[in-house]
């Protein structure tokens, strides 16, 4: 039988997709929010699975350490936690915003992960399972976020955050990584103006199950940043140029380096169907495929000069 998995952030729009996306999965759940008639609602739309609602926080280590003795009275080992922790999405420029607007955001939007960490990283190590930790990090770390400059700067800081909660956590024999999703999320919430073009909570909790599993399979040495993307469907790009992972601990793929030479998608995506999830909601619209066959042809172009450049032989 499985250990349960704990989401954070569970009746958030993200989290809602998580908590989805296990219960199909077959997990036992422990879904953690501060409200507790969203819980309530949150377990009552799913009567008949293992799921067992906690109100917490994270928003300090001293509701850390509480959240942290309340999972530890369950009596339950975990097999994992899932971190869906987002702030608000306040809109603004940071030039117009005193710096105590950026402390306020950091400490709400960045903060909460490190509390949560420190006090269930050493939980899950008590299961001597080797347990996995999923953070979720949302758009704006590697470029500015028109309008969301301070979601962008708290996003590059947690990303590094989980670099160094990944080399930390080994001694705890507990992998860490951040699921960077670089794109908003088409969620329960805002799905009624959400471009088709985003990915749905539930495909993001179905990545962010994937990377639990691959740690519990030990089936591929870990990476600390792995960013999302779509499965890739017939005729698309290689598996290379849509998922960029950040990967630290080891060396990038031959291929990574000369595009030209990769494996057809369709071999990728045989080979490697652990890394690669399918958005079950997201439509196949005329935009997409515009961008992929533009893509395509800048690949083509790539190629065929990099050929002509190349000197003939002697």
């Amino acid at each position: 039988m499985k250990s349960p998995l704990v989401i954070l952030g569970a009746t958030g729009g993200v989290g809602r997709g998580v908590v989805r996306a296990a219960v199909k999965a077959g997990w036992p759940v422990i879904a953690v929010a501060r409200g507790g008639r969203e819980l309530k609602l949150l377990a009552a739309a799913y009567p008949e699975a293992d799921l067992t609602v906690l109100s917490g926080s994270v928003a300090s280590d001293a509701d850390g350490a509480k959240l942290a003795r309340a999972l530890r009275k369950l009596g339950r080992p975990l097999a994992g936690v899932v971190a869906a922790v987002c702030g608000s999405n306040e809109r603004g420029r940071l030039l117009d915003h005193p710096a105590a607007f950026l402390r306020r955001k950091l400490d709400e939007d960045l903060l909460p992960h490190l509390a949560a960490a420190r006090h269930l990283l050493p939980l899950l190590a008590e299961g001597d399972r080797g347990g996995s930790y999923v953070l979720i990090g949302g758009p704006g770390s590697e470029h500015p976020w028109a309008g969301y400059g301070h979601r962008s700067i708290g996003a590059a800081a947690l990303r590094m955050l989980a670099r160094v909660l990944h080399d930390e956590a080994r001694q705890m024999s507990v992998r860490v990584q951040l699921l960077a999703v670089d794109m908003p999320v088409r969620t329960e919430l805002n799905d009624c103006h959400a471009c088709p073009e985003w990915p749905s909570a539930l495909s993001i909790g179905q990545r962010a199950l994937a990377l639990i599993e691959q740690a519990e399979l030990r089936s591929e040495p870990p990476r600390a940043v792995v960013t999302y993307a779509r499965a890739p469907g017939p005729g698309a790009l290689p598996s290379y140029a849509v998922d960029l992972s950040d990967d630290i601990d080891r060396e990038p793929p031959p291929h990574a380096a000369t595009p030209a030479r990769a494996q057809p998608a369709a071999t990728t995506t045989q080979a490697t169907p652990a890394t690669s999830t399918q958005d079950p909601d997201s439509p196949s619209d005329a935009k997409a495929q515009r961008c992929l066959q533009d893509a395509r042809a800048l690949l083509k172009a790539i190629t065929t000069s990099k050929t002509n450049q190349e000197p003939s032989p002697q």
